[in-house]
Formats: structure tokens, sequence, C-alpha cells
């Protein structure tokens, strides 16, 4: 993984001792919240309903057991012993203390973390497949191209204040594990005639306006990787708007301009900055790439044979293939029935940092479905993996299955939120467990508002909450896709109140029973005979 250099080390350091004078003023009474706000939202720190909330950066997914480590003493020193990973992997506390903030970003900073640019309209963390680097369907390791993205963002002059709040996504498969058309700018990793390059998708994202990324370019060479994003986000500084909050993201003025017309101004601007010369040398990116080698993998052996259905049913279900033989990618769920989808304790936090030492190379994922990875696990270890997972409470074996569930907050901590999204999810996961060897791959996402920072829209099945009339309603919508067959889930008809919800839910997933052809998934059903048969079992 990628190391601080000087500049890194410095700009950290310097922001951290800067806010800490910040907050000293604020605390004082020399600084009012009107002009202290913006500086702590420059630093992650959001005040929600109970308390304030940090949102700590972790660079397209990943992790060394260091960081983990230290996320942990972070839980247990700063908040209530947990935090809580996002759909953008990133991870947020959510109990924090004004006066102890500058100690907490002191900490973050002796293990290369911060919290910059994890809020405000700016450039936000870069994210990336969480199998990068082991996946055996991958061109390359998008990483490194993701990291070239951080530098090149961080503190960006040009891009510090855009029209609104700015989201990047690589990945290097046709498999799309990362949401990537649904990002502001969506980058995949191609070929064409021994060039490495990118599919460059413009405009998408969730929330009020959900819009899947059209293609503006085909092939984008990677020599001109950062100019062509440059005059992407130039464009967009120019034209988006910063008249009305909720038409100020790209994909508006994409939408507005057609993509015919956004793609010809991009270009233009591309080509007027080419003779600048602002695309590094190939140098730098093979520079880079030397951060994010294969680890010395070696002989992975083979899986052991135990008696242990358990462990035959994690393995089925956790374990994924890597592209060396005899090793393995295992998923690590966070979305045990009855707890909080993406929370994890510090006792958790730091067994997977021991657990990562030991059998994963020292690193660990972070995935935008809120679970972790351990990338490079040999064979002959899975069982002693698993045992070790299973000894904190880690080893349901759920993964894109119903009580898989991706949810944000909601109105338990999120000031926007107009409803509570934690419980439903929780019920919802209740409900179906039992079911969810035969309903397959279901993947079901809750948001507490239209921001939709639980992606609902890109569920099979999603759950919106909104206020009506000042009480709590939740939509039902079907459709949904954040993979490669991306596509808008749609709301089914009227809401429901919490339990009228989960009921609905569960009455969609017995029609899906009841007329699915054989191996068909639910999002295969939708898509082959419509709302008209979920809606009359729901509605009647």
């Amino acid at each position: 993984m990628y190391r601080y250099d000087e500049y890194d080390s410095a700009i950290v350091n310097a922001r951290v001792e800067e806010y800490r004078e910040q907050v000293e003023r604020r605390l004082s009474g020399a600084l009012d919240e009107a002009h202290f706000r913006p500086l702590r939202l420059k630093n992650g720190l959001y005040l929600q309903l109970h308390a304030y909330m940090l949102r700590v950066a972790i660079p397209y997914g990943t992790l060394s057991g260091a960081q983990l480590r230290m996320l942990a003493h972070i839980a247990r020193r700063y908040d209530r012993d947990y935090g809580h990973f996002t759909t953008r992997q990133n991870i947020q506390y959510n109990w924090i203390k004004l006066e102890e903030s500058a100690d907490l970003l002191a900490d973050l900073a002796s293990v290369e973390m911060h919290a910059i640019q994890t809020s405000g309209n700016c450039i936000r963390n870069i994210s990336s497949d969480q199998y990068a680097g082991a996946a055996a369907d991958e061109l390359e390791d998008p990483r490194p191209w993701a990291e070239l993205l951080r530098q090149w963002s961080s503190f960006h002059p040009e891009f510090s204040y855009l029209p609104r709040k700015f989201k990047i996504a690589v990945i290097a498969s046709d498999t799309d594990r990362a949401a990537m058309r649904l990002h502001d700018i969506g980058l995949q990793l191609v070929r064409r005639d021994g060039e490495t390059g990118f599919k460059v998708f413009v405009g998408g994202g969730m929330g009020r306006t959900p819009i899947i990324g059209p293609l503006i370019r085909d092939f984008l060479p990677g020599r001109h990787f950062l100019s062509y994003c440059e005059a992407i986000l130039r464009v967009y500084n120019r034209h988006g708007r910063r008249d009305n909050i909720y038409k100020a993201r790209i994909k508006i003025l994409v939408s507005e301009l057609g993509a015919e017309e956004f793609t010809a101004q991009v270009e233009a601007e591309h080509a007027a900055l080419l003779p600048l010369n602002i695309d590094p040398p190939a140098s730098e990116i093979e520079r880079i790439k030397s951060y994010f080698p294969l680890p010395p993998l070696g002989d992975g052996g083979e899986v052991p044979a135990v008696n242990d259905p358990a462990f035959d049913r994690w393995r089925a279900r956790q374990v994924a293939p890597h592209k060396v033989a005899g090793h393995a990618i295992v998923n690590i769920s966070l979305k045990p029935v009855g707890g909080i989808p993406g929370d994890a304790s510090s006792a958790q936090m730091d067994a997977v940092a021991e657990i990562a030492a030991a059998y994963a190379h020292d690193e660990i994922r972070v995935t935008h479905a809120q679970n972790l990875v351990l990338a490079h696990v040999r064979n002959a270890d899975l069982y002693t993996v698993f045992q070790a997972l299973a000894a904190v409470g880690l080893t349901d074996a759920n993964l894109d299955r119903a009580s898989d569930v991706i949810a944000c907050p909601g109105l338990d901590y999120c000031t926007l939120a107009n409803a509570r999204s934690i419980p439903v999810a929780q019920k919802i996961a209740a409900l179906l467990a039992p079911q969810e060897d035969d309903l397959g791959e279901l993947k079901i996402k809750v948001s507490g508002c239209i921001n939709g920072c639980g992606h609902h829209h890109a569920g099979h099945i999603g759950v919106l909450g909104v206020d009506r009339k000042g009480v709590e309603n939740y939509q039902l919508l079907l459709g949904g896709s954040g993979a490669e067959d991306a596509s808008l889930a749609k709301i089914l008809g009227p809401g429901f109140n919490e339990d009228g919800i989960v009921a609905a839910v569960g009455k969609v997933t017995e029609r899906y029973q009841a007329i699915r052809d054989p191996g068909e998934r639910f999002l295969d059903t939708y898509r082959r005979v419509g709302a008209e048969p979920f809606k009359e079992a729901v509605y009647g």
C-alpha cells in the first residue's frame, strides 16, 4: 500500500496543528459556530443530532494492520467503542467530543491517516474495487491510478470549492464491485492495441435525481489520465449550478447539456490543457505502482479437510477466487442479524488487524457495501482465519444475501435524515435471514432520506425513508443495481410505516419465490416480469 512521502506528512501534520488552534478559539468563544463550521467541516467533523461525528478517509478502501488498530484505539478512546464503515469505504465515529477532536486527528496522523476532504464541496475519498490487486478478472491493480488521483486532488486550489461534493471511482474489470457508474466520474481500466487507458463515465449519482453516468469516452490513454479529469472538473466548475443545491451536482449539468455537448466541451478543454503538460511522466505512475506489488504469496496449499458445516457454508459464501492459485479473497461480514450494518467494535477491529498481520500480508480492505475484505489469504490458512473470525463474531455467511443489508445511519444520528433506517434494516434482515439460502443473491439497501447514502436506488430492493406530514414513511423501490448491469430502482407504490415496509418486503420476496424461473435471481425475475406482479402482491 502507499506510504506517505515528506509532502503528505508535512501537509497532514500542519493541518492538525492549524485545526487544534481553531478548536481552542472555538472553545474559548473567540470563534463563533458560524465561522467555525466551515473550518471543522474541512476536517471531516460534522455536528449531528446528538454529538459530533468524524468521518475518516480510507483512500480506495485500503488499510494496514497498524491503521486498523489505530481505528480501534480511536473507537475506545474517543467514541463508544465502535466505528461505522460507510458506503464510501470510509469510517465514521458518531460520539466525538469537540475538545478531544484535535488529539484524535493527531493520533490518525501518526499512522498516515486523516479526515481531510471527507466533507464539503470538494473531491471526496477516491473509491475502488475491494478486490483490487487480487481479483482474477482485473487487467491490473487500479489502486495506483486512484492514488494518483488522491495526490492530484488533495488541496487542488481550483477544485477546493466546487458547486457540490464530487466522487470518483476507479475499477479494472468488467465486473463492477464499486458502483462505478453511479459516481460523478467513473473510470474503468481497459487496454487497446497494447496501451493502458480508461473508459470514462461522467454524471452518475444517486440522491434526489438518480442517474446512471453515460460513457463520454470509450478510450482515454493513460498518459492523459489527469489532464482529462482536470478538463472534466474545469467544465463542471465553470458551468455547474451554484444557485440551487438540488441542481448543483455534475449529473444535472451533463443531463441538461446532454452527454454529447458536455463531451464536446470537455474535449475542447482537454485540448487546451495538453500544451501545459500537466500530466505526470510515465515514471511517476510507475513509482506509485511500486507501492502496490503483489505480496510474495508462495505456495498457498490446500483448503483443510475439516468436518465443520459452518466453515463449509462460510467458505461457499464469503470466499472469492484469487488471481494466484492456492490463495483466496476472504469477505468479512459486518452484517450480523440484529446488528447495525457496517458497525465494528474496537475488539473486532483489533482482531481483524491481528488476523491480517498473521495470514493476509497485513492488509485489509473496506467495501462500499460496508464489509471488510482480506485480499490475500492462503487456502491452507482459511480454516484458521475462520476460527479467529468466529471468536469475535465475524463469520456471518451472508455476502450479497438478504441479510447483508446496506443502511445509512438515518435519523438515529443524521441531521439530514427524515426517517430511521437502522431498525428497518435490522427487521428486514431478521425476517429474511431464515430464507436467504432459497432467495439467493438479493441486495437490499435502506436510506433514511433522499440524499441516498444507503444507495436505495441501486438496490434490487430499495427502501427510502421520507417525512410524510411529520410522520416517518417508507417507500419501496424495486429493480436497481450498482453492478455492471447498472439500473435504477423504481418506486412500487404508496409508502408504509416501519412495520408495514418490512411486511411489504416480505410479500415481494414471497411473490418472487412463486414466479421465478429455475436459477433466476430476484433482479432478473423483476426485469422479466416487471412491477405488476409485485405491486399486486403488496397492495392487492
